[in-house]
């Protein structure tokens, strides 16, 4: 159905073309989310194959991550210069060369050297996939569009799990990372064949902003690293304090020269002025929060205080996937017709519910009153998602699609680092390297709840329905209008 075939108050439908394009882009998407969390479950057997200590091999991951960071702010302007399909097709060819040569890695250190590859295509593949979509999609459209595409976003990181727990209690760990190759094999042939042809640039050359380079990719990097350190040193250890100083002192810097430069900004802290726009990242940061803090927590939760093994954690994470992937959709489709400002606070309160059951939750907990919490809280994230990354794109022009985007990600990993630095923190006993206790985890779960409260507030901030106009072409979309 398309956007000649709706009533004239209805907005347009989603389209074959538009179509093909989120499915390319799911497979892609897809595949990055679910490495990620699959070589987490995967940590403890690299370490026994390779020798290593935790402190070594924990950078199996935290490279990952750090090359995702520095990745991601470019991500934007490297679309506009040099065409989205090209960048995609360049991201998907560095993750799977990636994942090959993590696949024959000989130690430690070859294996770190690979997944930072890696972690750079795949820092690429997200943001350009919104961006993709949400240019494509149109404001008329962008909430069913985000509805689909947010699935692997958040239904990636809770089959990982399942995935990397099959793979490892039947295969050798290489295939923690080959998995990857017949993904990646398919979405680089689908995008070739599929994408539609960059068109060609008019004006100039978009130059890049190599100071805001300078600055904000590596205090990204700071700062994720920080987090990502404190959860088991806290944060007053010397790595920690020194990676946010150095971090928020880059950001600074970043924010000076953004808002001096006559050129065009890395990322546009303008954008900010926006009420709508500073609403739909900030929701986006807690999310990040709330759901990374759920999946970091559950498999440990289940493991240690109902004695399940690895592979059973993993399964018994399904009903949040399952909540989030029914949610996903109905919430994108209802954006378009109500707005994202009635169905986010909704959403956020399902959360902080389901989060609320956990709270109080020990070794006699029913399991079906846990798998129900689980469901209603991945629902309402559901209802979080897909309205908040529609609203991101409703408050910013056409041309503004990119730099948002970068926006809204950088955010998002930050929210997902501090959230699980805090649990982590929280289960230790507040940095007194403790071995979690049935009341520890009680405790952390409050830590989600909270941010389901705080997503509460920010969402009744949150723009209201997109007035109904035809739908854009992908190369010029239309102005946002809130109802």
């Amino acid at each position: 159905m398309t956007g000649t075939d709706t009533a004239p108050d209805s907005p347009p439908g989603l389209d074959r073309a538009l179509l093909t394009i989120i499915g390319v882009m799911v497979l892609g998407g897809m595949m990055s989310y679910l490495d990620a969390t699959i070589v987490n479950v995967g940590i403890s057997t690299l370490g026994a194959h390779f020798d290593a200590s935790l402190a070594t091999i924990e950078w199996v991951t935290t490279g990952y991550l750090l090359a995702v960071a520095l990745a991601i702010p470019v991500a934007g302007w490297s679309v506009m210069r040099f065409g989205a399909k090209r960048m995609w097709l360049l991201g998907l060819s560095l993750f799977l060369v990636g994942s090959v040569l993590c696949a024959v890695a000989w130690n430690a250190e070859s294996l770190i050297a690979f997944r930072i590859l890696q972690g750079l295509g795949g820092g690429m593949v997200d943001p350009i996939m919104m961006a993709v979509v949400a240019g494509a999609a149109g404001p008329a459209r962008i909430g069913r569009a985000m509805g689909l595409i947010s699935i692997p976003i958040t239904l990636g990181p809770v089959l990982g799990p399942i995935v990397g727990g099959l793979l490892l209690d039947g295969l050798s760990w290489e295939w923690m990372f080959l998995v990857n190759v017949p993904f990646a094999l398919a979405a680089i042939v689908l995008a070739i064949v599929a994408l539609p042809t960059d068109p060609p640039r008019t004006g100039g050359s978009v130059p890049l902003d190599i100071l805001g380079v300078a600055l904000l990719s590596p205090g990204f990097a700071a700062i994720v690293y920080a987090f990502s350190q404190a959860g088991s040193q806290g944060f007053d250890s010397t790595r920690v304090v020194v990676g946010l100083v150095i971090g928020l002192a880059l950001f600074a810097g970043y924010a000076v020269h953004a808002l001096r430069t006559a050129g065009t900004p890395l990322l546009d802290l303008r954008l900010f002025a926006s009420r709508g726009f500073s609403a739909s990242v900030t929701t986006m940061f807690l999310l990040g929060g709330g759901l990374f803090s759920l999946l970091f927590i559950l498999p440990l939760y289940y493991q240690q205080v109902h004695g399940h093994s690895v592979l059973e954690s993993g399964l018994l994470l399904a009903p949040l996937g399952l909540g989030t992937m029914l949610g996903m959709p109905l919430a994108g489709n209802l954006a378009d017709k109500v707005g994202a400002r009635r169905l986010v606070p909704v959403g956020a309160l399902l959360v902080a519910a389901g989060s609320l059951v956990f709270t109080q939750s020990g070794s006699g907990t029913s399991q079906v009153a846990l798998t129900a919490a689980q469901f209603v809280a991945g629902f309402g994230m559901g209802l979080v998602g897909a309205p908040t990354m529609g609203s991101v794109y409703r408050t910013v022009p056409g041309d503004a699609v990119a730099g948002a985007t970068g926006a809204v990600f950088i955010l998002n990993q930050i929210g997902a680092s501090l959230g699980i630095a805090v649990v982590a923190l929280i289960l230790q006993g507040g940095g007194a390297h403790t071995a979690p206790t049935e009341g520890s985890f009680g405790n952390a779960f409050w830590w989600p709840f909270a941010a389901g409260l705080v997503v509460f507030a920010m969402g009744l901030l949150l723009p209201g329905r997109t007035a109904p106009v035809a739908a854009p072409s992908p190369a010029a979309p239309a102005e946002p209008v809130s109802a």
